[in-house]
């Protein structure tokens, strides 16, 4: 704020201290109640609007903070460059001489309080709130379902591990009782007979204390016919004792148990419970929003017209790479050229000679840089993506998905990819969570890129498709006469998407809205089947490569 609102500015340059009572925005300073007289019969003042310095003061600060004349020259603001979205004085229109859209700003501000802009923006704030306290609940209803589904879980995991010690319990106890079974059937076989052999047993003890009392008491010839009959009696009880001697009787019996070999490696080949798996769909959620707004904003943010960009050429760049499929600017002027048969990726400095090469990765497709000195590379034909330290030029970090991976942007955390029949997904790098962003089925040479709230796609059937984070289509370029073959795609900070025509060697930018596009590059440009592309907002620089050799850098204005 310019002027001290609590002291009466007129008094103030009459060296006299007063507090004021009223402030006029139109003067930029603060009345006392003397000069506030004055200044509501004043011709020059008479119809200035004045607010309470009671009420002025309860203003938000950053409003307070607003200097109503120009900081380089303490002069009144009298226009207003759209180009530059700046108010100008008189005398700052000098630096702005080349700008054509200079407007009167008494013309832009004459009524802005009960314009469509301001209840446009005041409707507009309503409706934000409002979708943020949806937004809450949406949130809030979803940790309710996280809570519910956890329960739901546990009681799933305690149920199988029940279901589990039942049936073990169960394997066990038949086991058990076959045990038991088999014990007695062997069992019940050796006492029967050992019972045999006990009754042979007394009956030939029997037959032993007869012979004794034959030897002392019977006569010759008692003895001699006994002894017949005894030997054939023996020759029968050896016969008998050879018999089960050389049969099944007496092998030796012995029980054994071999345990079921799954059960045996359940402490090896089970090594977890379960899994824990995180699904991200996209949600239901809708934006409420009302109809197309007619109230059209009084200061419209700048933008390049396509027609008037122009690129110039500043240095050729031999990559001595086939089948480049992509290309990236680092900071610090360094390119990335990803060779898609050669599985390799090639560092060159800004002078394009050689930095240094990643080998040994597995395949090679589209690289996008991601802070922290790092780069991602999808691979195009397998479900990886690999993260490269470039400071300690090696691989620090495998990511698995469960898609093919093609081109590539990176946006607050995240990866979005296409992933060809599932569409284009989006993973983060903290959990690696996958989300799907929409089931639009892509060829294998699909890429990607992102400006704002909108995602731009190529696909080589020819189309080039404007969609939000939901999926939802919003605008779709396709002509083959212009463009054959769509690939690389980049976006600069107006939202022009410039894209490869790989079949037609061109590269053509269109405009953010979808409505209009200009072919930037050609053939005669030294373009033969160019693949891939990077446009880096922080320098206005466009990145463009051929499949084979060649590589051009451009200043774009």
């Amino acid at each position: 704020m310019a002027t001290n609102w609590g002291i009466c500015g007129i008094c103030e340059n009459l060296q006299i201290t007063k507090p004021s009572v009223v402030w006029c925005s139109e003067c930029d300073e603060g009345l006392c109640g003397d000069c506030k007289k004055h200044h509501v019969v004043s011709k020059a003042s008479k119809n200035h609007e004045t607010v309470s310095i009671a009420k002025y003061k309860n203003l938000p600060t950053e409003v307070l903070q607003i200097s109503q004349t120009c900081k380089l020259h303490n002069e009144k603001y009298e226009l207003f460059c759209t180009k530059h979205d700046c108010p100008c004085c008189k005398k700052c229109v000098k630096s702005h001489n080349d700008c054509k859209g200079l407007t009167d700003i008494n013309e832009l501000i004459k009524n802005v309080k009960t314009s469509n802009a301001f209840n446009e923006i005041e409707q507009t704030l309503q409706e934000v709130i409002e979708n943020i306290t949806r937004l809450c609940t949406n949130r809030n209803e979803n940790l309710k379902s996280i809570e519910n589904k956890k329960r739901e879980i546990e009681a799933a995991i305690k149920q199988t591990r029940i279901n589990v010690n039942h049936h073990l319990d169960k394997l066990q106890d038949d086991l058990i009782k076959e045990l038991m079974t088999v014990e007695q059937r062997e069992k019940s076989k050796i006492e029967k007979l050992l019972t045999s052999l006990n009754k042979k047993e007394k009956e030939i003890a029997e037959v032993q204390e007869n012979f004794a009392s034959i030897k002392h008491h019977a006569s010759e010839l008692q003895t001699f016919l006994t002894m017949k009959d005894i030997e054939k009696d023996i020759i029968g009880e050896e016969k008998f004792i050879k018999s089960i001697a050389t049969s099944d009787s007496t092998n030796q019996v012995n029980i054994s148990c071999q345990i079921n070999k799954s059960l045996q490696q359940i402490t090896d080949s089970v090594q977890k419970f379960g899994e824990i798996y995180v699904c991200s769909d996209p949600c239901d959620f809708s934006i409420h929003k009302r109809k197309n707004k007619q109230a059209q904003i009084m200061v419209t943010i700048p933008t390049r017209d396509i027609d008037n960009l122009t690129l110039t050429l500043q240095k050729r760049i031999n990559t001595k790479l086939s089948d480049v499929s992509g290309c990236l600017l680092l900071p610090g002027d360094r390119m990335v050229f990803s060779s898609y048969t050669d599985n390799k990726l090639t560092v060159l400095k800004s002078d394009g000679s050689k930095d240094f090469e990643i080998k040994n990765i597995g395949p090679t497709f589209d690289v996008v840089f991601i802070g922290d000195d790092s780069i991602a590379v999808t691979s195009g034909n397998s479900n990886q993506i690999n993260i490269i330290d470039i400071k300690k030029k090696s691989k620090s970090k495998l990511i698995k998905v469960d898609s093919y991976t093609g081109g590539v942007v990176y946006k607050k955390g995240h990866l979005i990819y296409c992933a060809r029949e599932k569409g284009i997904q989006m993973i983060s790098l903290n959990d690696e969570t996958i989300t799907n962003v929409n089931n639009t089925k892509l060829s294998g040479f699909s890429y990607v890129t992102t400006f704002g709230d909108k995602l731009f796609y190529t696909n080589s059937n020819g189309y080039v498709t404007c969609c939000d984070y939901h999926g939802h289509i919003l605008w779709t370029f396709c002509d083959k006469c212009v463009m054959h073959s769509p690939k690389g795609v980049s976006v600069d900070h107006d939202g022009n998407v410039y894209v490869v025509g790989g079949y037609t060697s061109n590269v053509v930018v269109i405009s953010a809205d979808g409505q209009h596009y200009r072919q930037l590059l050609s053939s005669e440009d030294g373009l033969s089947v160019p693949w891939a592309l990077h446009y880096d907002t922080s320098t206005n620089e466009l990145l463009v490569s051929n499949t084979s050799n060649k590589a051009f850098l451009y200043d774009v204005k």
